[in-house]
Order: C-alpha cells, then sequence, then structure tokens
C-alpha cells in the first residue's frame, strides 16, 4: 500500500471523530494553523511552506471530486473540453488518443462518431483495463485499447492524432512528435497542455524557487510562445489556438 492510501485509510476512519467537532471550530482552527505556518521572519520560506500545504489540498480537492464524479474526474463536464475534438473530428476518421487514460474522450468520441475507428493507447495497463470496462459498458464496437509506448508501437494508420495533457510529461517532444508524426502519417493532431501564464502564482512560485508544476510528474509547463516554438520545430502548422481553462488548446496540421 503506497504511502497515499494509507493517508486516505487514516483520513476515513478518523473523519468519523473529527466530524463530531462543529464544522466552523474545525474551520478556525485549520484557519489558525497555516497562519500560524505562515508567520517566520524569512518570508520566501514561509511562502514555500504555504504553497506546499496548497498542493496537497488541490490533491484532495482532485480525489475527492474524482469520488464525486464516480471515477470520472467532473472536469470532463465542467469544462466540456471533449467538445474540442468532437467538433474537429470527421464521422469516418481513424482516430489515435495517444496516452488515452481510462478512455473517457476516446470512448466518447466513439459514441459521438459512429463510423470512425478509435484507437487509445496507454502505458499504464489500469488505465487500459478501466476504459475496456467502459467499452463494454456502452457495448462499443469502433473502438480498441492497447497498452503500449506509442513510441513501441507498431505503425498505426490514422487521420487524427489527440494528445490531450500528454506533452509536458516527455522530456523530449521533439523527437516524441515527430516519431508519432512518421509512424501515423496523421494529418491533424488535437493537443492540449498546461499553461504556464495560467495564474500570477505560478510565475511567483518560480521567482521563489517554490516547486510551481501542477502535477510531479509534468517536465514543462509552457507559455504560448513556448508552445508554438515546439509545435513550429516539429514541422506541424497552427491552424488553430487558444487558451482556455489554464491550458493551450491547439489544432495543427502536417503539412509533410
Amino acid at each position: 500500500m503506497n504511502k497515499k492510501n494509507i493517508l486516505l485509510l487514516f483520513a476515513n476512519l478518523f473523519s468519523l471523530f473529527w466530524r463530531l467537532i462543529p464544522f466552523k471550530i474545525r474551520e478556525f482552527l485549520f484557519t489558525s494553523l497555516f497562519i500560524i505556518e505562515s508567520r517566520g521572519s524569512n518570508s520566501k520560506n514561509s511562502l514555500k511552506r504555504i504553497f506546499r500545504i496548497k498542493d496537497k489540498l488541490e490533491w484532495i480537492i482532485n480525489e475527492r471530486a474524482i469520488k464525486y464524479g464516480n471515477g470520472i474526474h467532473p472536469k470532463h463536464e465542467v469544462t466540456t473540453y471533449h467538445k474540442f475534438f468532437l467538433d474537429r473530428i470527421y464521422d469516418g476518421d481513424t482516430v489515435l488518443d495517444v496516452g488515452c487514460g481510462n478512455g473517457t474522450v476516446a470512448i466518447d468520441i466513439a459514441l459521438n462518431k459512429k463510423n470512425s475507428s478509435i484507437i487509445g493507447v496507454d502505458i499504464n495497463s489500469n488505465n487500459i483495463a478501466a476504459a475496456n470496462k467502459l467499452k463494454n459498458l456502452f457495448n462499443l464496437r469502433n473502438i480498441k485499447f492497447i497498452t503500449n509506448n506509442i513510441i513501441d508501437q507498431e505503425k498505426i494508420s490514422c487521420d487524427t492524432v489527440i494528445l490531450s495533457n500528454i506533452l509536458e510529461h516527455i522530456d523530449s517532444r521533439n523527437i516524441f512528435l515527430n516519431n508519432i508524426i512518421k509512424r501515423t502519417s496523421a494529418k491533424l493532431f488535437l493537443i492540449r497542455v498546461p499553461l504556464f501564464e495560467r495564474d500570477w502564482q505560478v510565475a511567483f512560485r518560480k521567482e521563489i524557487g517554490s516547486y510551481y508544476f501542477s502535477d510531479p510528474d509534468h517536465k514543462i509547463e509552457h507559455t504560448l510562445d513556448e508552445f508554438k516554438n515546439e509545435i513550429k520545430l516539429s514541422k506541424l502548422k497552427i491552424k488553430e489556438i487558444f487558451t482556455i481553462w489554464g491550458e493551450i488548446w491547439a489544432s495543427c496540421e502536417n503539412d509533410k
């Protein structure tokens, strides 16, 4: 059992007693502790500690949000980001979803594009197992999921490649993108990445030397200019780009 699961088990047990204390008192105790933690003569170190606590709180919020969504993060619904992909995929296209996770996006495309063929690839076998459960639940015939690293995958001919919150996890992104271009010969790439310029606190955290990525596995969180330069290096052409929900959403064409 990993550290996070141990913490969750302890929290579930302790919460039975904790909730006996009225919420206003619990709120006062937490606020007081955070204020005390933020004190000290070195404001930079104080801020670093508070930002670490904030990161833990964000993790808790996401964990509860997924619980609320019965295993699916509510961001899929409230940000309507699936529509970004659906609106740009023709019914009949072959679509490759790289790093498909639990298959939520790929399943939605398969449901709405009945004449399309969808392929989801993810390196995590647990993700693929969850994706196949969803596939079987909807009895879909136009989708398949593969456990593999896309770089190790044999050539997959497709019209559209989806990279939804994937590039930020990759060190050699130019090599990664060019490999996918060669392996797929896809003409359209639909990409989402976190935006560095999403909030003043991100830049401030970087300035004071506090960890500022939204995920410990991220290798980069792009500025708009960084993203445009990386796409240009990959020889893709940006057809459409905008920022929303703290992310960059882009439709890119392969002119090769």
